[in-house]
């Protein structure tokens, strides 16, 4: 059944702007953005298909060739998707510079999701924060294989004086999923931290995210 077989006031679209966006289901709010299945799929069949792997979440983080992939996924509503998910991590991302990031720690966590989560390579960021805890600036600073990245204290130290931080969260994914920090992590976190207070610049937090989830090393205790 599509969403021209149904009762107007079951459709999404009606549905939305009759009872909000609160009353609709992921697959309902998804539907209004692809608008149109394909031969042999409807558009909530083609939906669910999208949300089973992680969910929302997890659709978030998918990328142009993730989304390539997808059977009845054509050009427009692939770039549209793409847009409705760099419009979440911009409205994220000004939250974070609009107020202090850490009255919302979460906000801070789900900014890390939506950039670090889909990478199938580890990657090394830097949240940059003023003396208020406001987002300055985040930069991927190091890459990686699966396994491993090499970090730099100095140049953590030089980017940090060049935004004129007072203050960065530290963050890295984990491909494998897992993030339970390593040695290493811990290692990396407690060198960091010296190297950044020779120029009084504090460190906040080590943030590691993996897919659909992510671990504080303040909240643990680790830092």
């Amino acid at each position: 059944m599509g969403i021209k077989d149904l009762p107007l006031d079951a459709r999404p679209r009606e549905k939305l702007l009759d009872r909000g966006p609160q009353a609709l289901s992921d697959v309902e709010l998804l539907a209004i953005l692809l608008r149109t299945g394909m031969a042999g799929k409807n558009v909530f069949e083609l939906s669910q298909e999208l949300l089973t792997p992680g969910g929302i979440a997890g659709l978030l983080q998918a990328t142009a060739g993730s989304l390539k992939l997808v059977k009845g996924l054509g050009p427009a509503k692939q770039a549209e998707l793409l847009a409705v998910f760099e419009i979440a991590r911009r409205a994220l991302s000004q939250r974070l510079q609009e107020r202090e990031a850490f009255h919302t720690p979460d906000a801070v966590k789900q900014y890390l999701q939506l950039q670090l989560a889909h990478k199938n390579h580890e990657v090394f960021a830097v949240l940059f924060m003023d003396s208020q805890n406001r987002l300055l600036a985040m930069e991927e600073l190091f890459r990686g294989t699966l396994s491993q990245t090499s970090v730099y204290p100095r140049e953590v130290v030089l980017r940090a004086l060049h935004h004129q931080a007072a203050a960065v969260v530290l963050s890295h994914n984990h491909p494998s999923g897992s993030v339970q920090p390593s040695r290493a992590d811990e290692a990396l976190t407690q060198n960091l931290k010296a190297s950044l207070a020779l120029v009084d610049v504090r460190v906040l937090d080590h943030i590691i995210v993996g897919q659909g989830q992510s671990l504080s090393m303040a909240e643990q205790g680790l830092l």
